[in-house]
């Protein structure tokens, strides 16, 4: 079993140079993890200070070892996305502005590689994958209690749609299935031959479903992305690093209706309805890692990275 919480981040230099322009004052890192990113930060921009936040509390505890050199310029709390805000302002106040908030998304290497967080299908653990397990239901309540047509609309939002009706009812005619390797074998039993030996491990979408479902990523990802531009000092910005199209879709979409204001106005004709943009994005597209980093780091290969930038009151 592996005990420390090593991660390699990704993206760094692109992360730094994309925060680096902004105004001295507070960075958050709101995805903490092993203090990877904030590390490289608060090294690079030294007239900086840094709240990281993570909801697993071995990640709590790793970053804060690992950022302690940084003394009073890191502080590290345990906290989820819907509680950015609270949390931001119960520690930096009306001090110094929040200047960058960064959000790295998806499950860290160190909860894959530990079974008994049960977030991989390439181990043998309890079926969790709940990343605060201090709350929340766990990937096995879900598989034993859903009905079929919850399991296959739980399926369709968050991965696998293809296949999503072949594995719920699989799932139900199989309780109970309490482990990581027992939801394998169901996934694998139930899935026709073609699908099992294309595109990558047939349990991987059905996992990362349930993953998400598990932790309401989706859901609190929305509440952060907002916290994290109301925070933002005119100047700020908000950098996103997204594993899957449907965070990306989240992320890329939020952006979108910052920038515009929420304009409901016909595109091809002049604002009329009084929005007032409240970001620049600075992504045009999202940003790719490099073919060196996917090569070297393959967690690294579907990351995306998007960007915006915090606005003035009068949208300028």
């Amino acid at each position: 079993m592996i005990q420390e919480f090593d991660h390699t981040p990704v993206m760094v230099s692109e992360v730094v140079s994309m925060l680096e322009p902004v105004p001295a004052g507070v960075l958050v890192d709101a995805t903490v993890g092993g203090g990877g990113h904030a590390a490289a930060l608060l090294t690079a921009m030294p007239r900086h200070e840094l709240i990281g936040i993570d909801v697993d509390e071995d990640a709590v505890a790793e970053s804060s070892a690992r950022l302690a050199g940084f003394g009073h310029r890191a502080r590290v709390v345990k906290a989820r996305f819907d509680e950015l805000a609270s949390t931001v302002l119960a520690l930096a106040g009306d001090r110094r502005p929040i200047v960058g908030v960064l959000f790295d998304l998806g499950v860290s290497s160190p909860q894959l590689d530990r079974p008994e967080r049960g977030f991989s299908y390439r181990f043998n653990g309890p079926l969790d994958m709940r990343m605060d397990r201090s709350r929340g239901v766990t990937a096995a309540e879900l598989v034993n209690n859903l009905g079929v047509d919850e399991l296959i609309e739980l399926f369709v939002e968050n991965g696998e749609g293809r296949f999503s009706r072949r594995v719920a009812e699989g799932i139900v005619a199989s309780r109970p299935i309490e482990t990581t390797s027992r939801l394998v074998e169901v996934i694998e039993h139930y899935l026709p031959g073609a699908a099992r030996k294309r595109g990558g491990h047939p349990a991987k979408r059905v996992f990362q479903a349930l993953r998400i479902e598990v932790n309401a990523e989706l859901d609190v990802l929305a509440a952060g992305l907002g916290s994290a531009l109301d925070l933002l000092a005119p100047g700020g910005r908000c950098v996103v690093l997204s594993y899957h199209s449907g965070e990306d879709r989240l992320v890329k979409r939020f952006f979108a209706s910052a920038a515009s204001g929420g304009c409901v106005c016909p595109p091809e004709l002049p604002c009329v309805c009084g929005a007032v943009a409240t970001v620049r994005v600075l992504t045009r597209g999202a940003r790719l890692p490099s073919a060196a980093e996917a090569g070297k780091n393959p967690r690294a290969a579907s990351a995306r990275l998007r960007a915006a930038e915090r606005l003035s009151q009068g949208g300028a």
